[in-house]
């Protein structure tokens, strides 16, 4: 296994975007990120190596969120958030894919999740599943729904522009 500092080099940006991704605050989601690693640094010796470590850190990170959100008791809010995500908050450069994460953002929060880690954290439909505990198929019906929904909300504008 790699040693605790390369794991934490190798998996930080992926689990403060995740975080970020939900909560659309940065001081939340360093705090939380921080978190995540004190966790898996405390509990190491529960992980089984039975999918990818970034997997694993994922799924404390969820957890972690709905924690904060059930503490806050703003999971309605959290539905409700709007497009708030700048270019700055993105890992990636193409245009197209940042009007679709602006796009997501009005998706309910499972599909939301499924979209974002399809598309930002290069992870399959399985380890999705292990982070979300749902199945890969699920996971796969899901990014399915999500892509027609894309399509659906691509149409309505072009539309609206006419």
């Amino acid at each position: 296994m790699q040693n605790l500092e390369e794991i934490y080099k190798e998996n930080y940006e992926l689990v403060y975007k995740y975080l970020l991704a939900n909560c659309h605050d940065e001081d939340i989601s360093e705090e939380l990120t921080q978190e995540t690693f004190y966790r898996a640094v405390k509990n190491i010796s529960h992980f089984k190596g039975e999918s990818k470590i970034s997997t694993w850190l994922c799924k404390i990170a969820k957890n972690l969120w709905i924690d904060e959100v059930k503490k806050k008791n703003k999971r309605e809010e959290l539905d409700e958030k709007g497009t708030e995500i700048t270019l700055e908050d993105t890992i990636l450069s193409d245009e197209n894919k940042i009007e679709i994460f602006k796009k997501i953002q009005n998706f309910n929060i499972d599909m939301r999740d499924v979209m974002y880690l399809r598309l930002s954290g290069e992870l399959n439909f399985r380890e999705i599943g292990e982070i979300m505990d749902k199945t890969e198929n699920w996971v796969r019906v899901t990014f399915y729904r999500g892509k027609e929904k894309l399509k659906e909300v691509n149409e309505n504008e072009r539309e609206s522009r006419v």
